[in-house]
Protein backbone atom coordinates (compact mmCIF):
# COMPACT_ATOMS: atom_id res chain seq x y z
CA UNK A 1 0.00 0.00 0.00
CA UNK A 2 2.67 2.52 1.03
CA UNK A 3 4.92 1.42 -1.84
CA UNK A 4 2.17 1.96 -4.43
CA UNK A 5 1.42 5.36 -2.93
CA UNK A 6 5.08 6.33 -3.11
CA UNK A 7 5.34 4.99 -6.66
CA UNK A 8 2.49 7.24 -7.73
CA UNK A 9 4.08 10.26 -6.02
CA UNK A 10 7.84 9.87 -6.58
CA UNK A 11 8.58 13.43 -5.48
CA UNK A 12 6.76 13.05 -2.17
CA UNK A 13 9.89 12.15 -0.13
CA UNK A 14 11.83 15.00 -1.72
CA UNK A 15 9.04 17.49 -1.07
CA UNK A 16 8.61 16.27 2.51
CA UNK A 17 12.36 16.55 3.08
CA UNK A 18 12.42 20.14 1.81
CA UNK A 19 9.42 21.12 3.94
CA UNK A 20 10.94 19.60 7.08
CA UNK A 21 14.31 21.25 6.36
CA UNK A 22 12.61 24.63 5.91
CA UNK A 23 10.70 24.13 9.13
CA UNK A 24 13.96 23.33 10.93
CA UNK A 25 15.44 26.56 9.60
CA UNK A 26 12.46 28.52 10.89
CA UNK A 27 12.99 27.10 14.37
CA UNK A 28 16.73 27.84 14.14
CA UNK A 29 15.89 31.46 13.33
CA UNK A 30 13.60 31.48 16.37
CA UNK A 31 16.55 30.31 18.50
CA UNK A 32 18.65 33.22 17.26
CA UNK A 33 15.79 35.64 17.88
CA UNK A 34 15.63 34.64 21.54
CA UNK A 35 18.78 36.75 21.86
CA UNK A 36 16.83 39.77 20.60
CA UNK A 37 13.70 40.11 22.75
CA UNK A 38 12.87 43.51 21.22
CA UNK A 39 11.93 41.86 17.89
CA UNK A 40 8.15 41.70 17.54
CA UNK A 41 7.18 38.61 15.56
CA UNK A 42 3.69 39.98 14.99
CA UNK A 43 4.86 42.87 12.79
CA UNK A 44 6.32 43.19 9.34
CA UNK A 45 8.28 40.41 7.72
CA UNK A 46 8.86 38.77 11.08
CA UNK A 47 5.32 37.37 10.83
CA UNK A 48 6.62 34.92 8.19
CA UNK A 49 8.74 33.46 10.96
CA UNK A 50 6.21 33.68 13.78
CA UNK A 51 3.05 32.36 12.13
CA UNK A 52 4.25 28.82 11.24
CA UNK A 53 6.21 28.27 14.46
CA UNK A 54 4.32 29.96 17.28
CA UNK A 55 1.42 27.46 17.57
CA UNK A 56 3.88 24.63 18.22
CA UNK A 57 6.04 26.68 20.57
CA UNK A 58 3.01 27.87 22.56
CA UNK A 59 1.90 24.30 23.23
CA UNK A 60 5.41 23.26 24.22
CA UNK A 61 5.82 26.25 26.56
CA UNK A 62 2.98 24.88 28.70
CA UNK A 63 5.17 21.89 29.58
CA UNK A 64 8.68 23.37 29.45
CA UNK A 65 9.43 26.45 31.50
CA UNK A 66 12.19 28.86 30.47
CA UNK A 67 15.59 27.87 31.78
CA UNK A 68 17.45 30.86 33.21
CA UNK A 69 14.99 33.17 31.50
CA UNK A 70 15.70 31.63 28.08
CA UNK A 71 12.96 29.99 26.04
CA UNK A 72 14.30 26.55 25.09
CA UNK A 73 11.23 25.35 23.21
CA UNK A 74 12.67 26.17 19.75
CA UNK A 75 15.63 23.93 20.56
CA UNK A 76 13.25 21.10 21.42
CA UNK A 77 11.43 21.54 18.11
CA UNK A 78 14.66 21.63 16.09
CA UNK A 79 15.49 18.26 17.61
CA UNK A 80 12.03 16.82 17.00
CA UNK A 81 11.76 18.00 13.40
CA UNK A 82 15.31 16.84 12.63
CA UNK A 83 14.52 13.44 14.10
CA UNK A 84 11.29 13.21 12.11
CA UNK A 85 13.09 14.18 8.91
CA UNK A 86 15.77 11.57 9.48
CA UNK A 87 13.23 8.86 10.30
CA UNK A 88 11.15 9.57 7.21
CA UNK A 89 13.47 10.73 4.43
CA UNK A 90 17.01 10.22 5.71
CA UNK A 91 19.39 7.63 4.23
CA UNK A 92 17.75 4.87 6.24
CA UNK A 93 14.37 6.60 6.50
CA UNK A 94 11.06 4.83 6.12
CA UNK A 95 10.07 6.53 2.87
CA UNK A 96 13.55 6.19 1.42
CA UNK A 97 13.65 2.48 2.16
CA UNK A 98 10.12 1.96 0.81
CA UNK A 99 11.20 3.42 -2.53
CA UNK A 100 14.07 0.96 -2.89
Amino acid sequence: MVTTLLASFPLLPLLLGVVLAAWTLLFLFRIVLTWYPQVDLRRGGWRLLGIPTEPFLAVTRRWVAPIGGVDVTPVIWVGLVSLLRELLVGQQGLLTMALR
